[in-house]
């Protein structure tokens, strides 16, 4: 995967829903689906050292809180 791939991956996790977020009810007889894709997705970031939690705050920096640590 290029570093343009893994940045255009990131960007695209920054707008899944998080999976708290998808249930039945919003998302009917799908939402297994995409609890499903939210799962590949992370564990391809994770396969390439980049952790899923962090992502939103290197994408969206300007937005993003201050750590604490």
């Amino acid at each position: 995967m290029t570093s343009d791939d893994l940045t255009a991956l990131k960007t695209a996790f920054t707008y899944m829903p998080k999976s708290i977020e998808v249930n039945k009810y919003e998302y009917g007889e799908r939402f297994q689906t995409v609890l499903d894709h939210i799962t590949l997705v992370r564990e391809a970031l994770i396969e390439h050292g980049v952790d899923p939690d962090e992502v939103d705050g290197e994408i969206n920096s300007d937005t993003a809180p201050n750590s604490c640590y």
